[in-house]
């Protein structure tokens, strides 16, 4: 089965390796309990986008679950470095001939088991990258469609935790309904996706869950709120009904593999007419702006 995995580049407690070869402890609390956190950057044409955003958000969670940040942002930064240069090497081209899709974790380490936090013990730290699907025009000029369902996850989704089990069972509904995305609610009001932030537009508002510990504050919650500032597009965080998402003219999805993407079907009904809508282009449009001024 080793073979099956391909041989991308990673880096593990400070060795480069590949995906086939490096190993860590079946002891490891990240294996035993889930018990770590990561982050996702993209890196377009091999500039990483938002690192600052994305360590910012890597520290607070690692505070919410009482662990060191094992590397500062400099130590972080070369590690992302090392990969993209090493998958364009990989793949025969050069970092700035690629897009790529770096997955930082960090894991309270090697313990005997025991649900009580061991003290002084070392991070596992891990880091892997692959190639970062970006879709298709064509895909997005259809959107996708989305089913909804209760948020039955833990009240601390705003830690980015390897604990994703709620989000695997949470994204299979839509899959089992050959959907792209399960949007939920909590009390009946809009949380996120399993792998996704959530925006709906309404007479020309985008609206989004406020930054709380029932949402993970994905980096386009800045990057949105940038966009609309700059394009005159009112843009509010507030508690979201279900009864608004239904009635939305638009529906948006975000996430570092995303970007924005536009739900035009959810629960088998279409989304406002059917189509992406006006605000969805000018988001669209500002985000690959925000792309290219990425250094």
């Amino acid at each position: 089965m080793t073979d099956a995995i391909p041989a991308l580049p990673c880096w593990l407690n400070g060795e480069m390796s590949t995906l086939r070869d490096a190993k860590v402890s079946v002891l490891d609390r990240g294996f035993i309990f889930g018990d770590g956190v990561y982050e996702v950057v993209p890196a377009y044409e091999g500039r990483p986008f938002r690192f600052k955003e994305h360590m910012a958000r890597l520290d607070r969670s690692l505070a919410e679950l009482r662990m060191r940040n094992p590397m500062d942002r400099a130590g972080w930064a070369k590690v992302v470095e090392q990969l993209v240069q090493a998958y364009a090497d990989h793949v025969g081209k050069r970092p700035e001939e690629t897009n790529q899709l770096v997955y930082l974790q960090v894991t309270r380490g090697v313990a005997m088991r025991d649900h009580v936090m061991p003290a002084e013990i070392e991070p596992t730290v891990f880091a892997m990258v692959n190639r970062l699907y970006i879709y298709p025009a064509e895909e997005r000029a259809r959107g996708v469609a989305c089913f909804t369902a209760d948020d039955f996850r833990w009240k601390k989704a705003n830690i980015k935790s390897t604990s994703l089990a709620g989000a695997v069972l949470a994204r299979q509904i839509s899959a089992d309904q050959g959907g792209n995305e399960t949007i939920m609610f909590r009390d009946g009001w809009l949380s996120e996706a399993a792998a996704s932030n959530v925006w709906v537009v309404k007479d020309g508002v985008v609206l989004g869950p406020p930054k709380d510990n029932l949402v993970l504050e994905g980096i386009r919650y800045g990057v949105f709120e940038e966009i609309c500032l700059q394009m005159g597009i009112p843009f509010q965080l507030r508690r979201v009904a279900r009864e608004e998402v239904l009635a939305a003219d638009e529906i948006l999805l975000s996430s570092a593999t995303k970007e924005v993407l536009p739900c035009t079907m959810l629960d088998g009904k279409p989304v406002g007419n059917g189509r992406p809508g006006p605000i969805y282009q000018k988001l669209f449009e500002g985000y690959q702006q925000a792309k290219r001024a990425t250094s």
